[in-house]
């Protein structure tokens, strides 16, 4: 499985992934979930996958591709994140429609993805969209600033309570870990390492990108801090009350 988080703030943009994928109990693995396509200073795009692997490393490496022999359009001559939502939309189309066509009949195989989009081109503001497996996608907004792809419910919540579009980029990452860790613990389909960036608006600088591991010291002591403090407000509060008051 996978757990993907991508925030759209006014300082910028957070992404956080996971890197676990599970077919099984005997086919567990490690694969990169965030990729990062950069030009000059004009522009950052990052995208976020999750779904079947086969289907996302093809729509990433025929981007890539595309790129290279200058094919009309690509990611780096589009003109808006807008546009480049909508090639995006276009390319899952055409890698699920190949791929489920050539199956054989019977087959239940799913070649299904959903993809995030963030970044920002030239003088345009930093967006943030949801691309579903249909090729069709939503943008994030000021009143949900966020967007999870995967398995998202356990790391909802933190999310909900503390996030605004006000949110620091800092803090918006502590939270996006915690909304990780969150996931972790409850669901072993999702796995370090993680991947993860910070965009400032305006930088076109993809340089504030990490590989957290177990042995990161920040990750470790937030993780600690919060399941200790959510103990501790827990014995805080007040004990339910008998019939009697």
């Amino acid at each position: 499985m996978t757990y993907c988080v991508a925030m759209c703030l006014s300082d910028g943009l957070v992404f956080a992934s996971d890197s676990r994928t599970n077919a099984g109990v005997d086919h567990i693995a490690t694969f990169k979930k965030l990729y990062v396509f950069q030009h000059d200073d004009e522009r950052v795009l990052v995208i976020q996958c999750a779904g079947n692997l086969a289907t996302t490393q093809s729509i990433i490496s025929l981007l890539n591709a595309r790129i290279d022999a200058q094919h009309t359009p690509n990611l780096m001559q589009v003109n808006s994140m807008y546009d480049a939502a909508m090639l995006l939309g276009e390319t899952v189309r055409e890698v699920i429609h190949r791929d489920s066509s050539a199956q054989q009949s019977g087959s239940n195989t799913n070649f299904g993805c959903n993809l995030l989009l963030g970044g920002q081109i030239s003088s345009e503001t930093h967006r943030l969209f949801h691309i579903y497996p249909e090729g069709n996608f939503i943008e994030a907004t000021p009143d949900t600033p966020y967007f999870q792809i995967g398995e998202s419910k356990y790391g909802k919540p933190i999310i909900d309570r503390v996030l605004t579009i006000d949110t620091p980029l800092e803090q918006a990452m502590c939270c996006a870990l915690i909304s990780i860790d969150s996931t972790l613990r409850s669901n072993l389909s999702v796995g370090l390492p993680l991947d993860v960036m910070i965009y400032r608006t305006g930088s076109f600088d993809s340089g504030e990108q990490q590989r957290v591991t177990e042995n990161n010291a920040y990750f470790t002591t937030i993780r600690k801090a919060w399941s200790e403090g959510l103990v501790n407000i827990f014995h805080q509060l007040p004990p339910f009350p008998d019939n009697q008051q």
